[in-house]
């Protein structure tokens, strides 16, 4: 929409317009509506009157308030169907990612390879390995946390998040 990056400013109100105006997929409704307890009226409906504008502008005043406070009643309705879609939504956001993951079985007494994290001190470059170690599974602990222990029992027990450990096959 702009030459060069000088003219952003420029455009902004009306990017944020688009964005705040829009219905959003997880709610259902859009950002305005939810803060501002009324659709938006966009520039374009006020130059060339849409049917909501022509029948905003033939209403008495005291119609209009009775209109608009209606509208305030319902407001609480419109929050609580855009929570539950969120709730909805977020429940098949769910279920389409753990479609892909694959539960892994660790047991006791299984041998595994610990991840070098970034920010460990082992992880020196390009070239230092990924994986460390030999370790043997203890203890499976509950929601996926495993208690380890050295082969040569030179380093002492450990508990660690079972996603940054792989299985070691002999």
């Amino acid at each position: 929409m702009i030459q060069g990056s000088r003219q952003w400013h420029e455009k902004l109100p009306f990017a944020l317009l688009g964005y705040r105006t829009t219905v959003r997929t997880s709610v259902g409704a859009t950002p305005y509506l939810l803060v501002y307890r009324t659709e938006a009226v966009i520039p374009a409906e006020v130059e060339i009157p849409s049917l909501r504008i022509i029948v905003e502008s033939e209403i008495e005043d005291t119609e209009w308030v009775k209109t608009r406070l209606e509208q305030l009643m319902l407001i609480d309705e419109k929050r609580l169907a855009a929570v539950c879609f969120g709730q909805l939504y977020q429940q098949r956001m769910a279920r389409s990612y753990n479609k892909k993951v694959r539960p892994r079985q660790f047991e006791v007494g299984q041998l595994i390879l610990k991840c070098i994290l970034p920010h460990q001190v082992e992880a020196k470059g390009k070239f230092t390995p990924n994986w460390q170690g030999l370790y043997i599974i203890k203890k499976v602990l509950p929601k996926g946390a495993l208690h380890l222990v050295d082969e040569e029992v030179r380093v002492p027990d450990m508990t660690i998040n079972a996603d940054t450990v792989k299985r070691y096959y002999v």
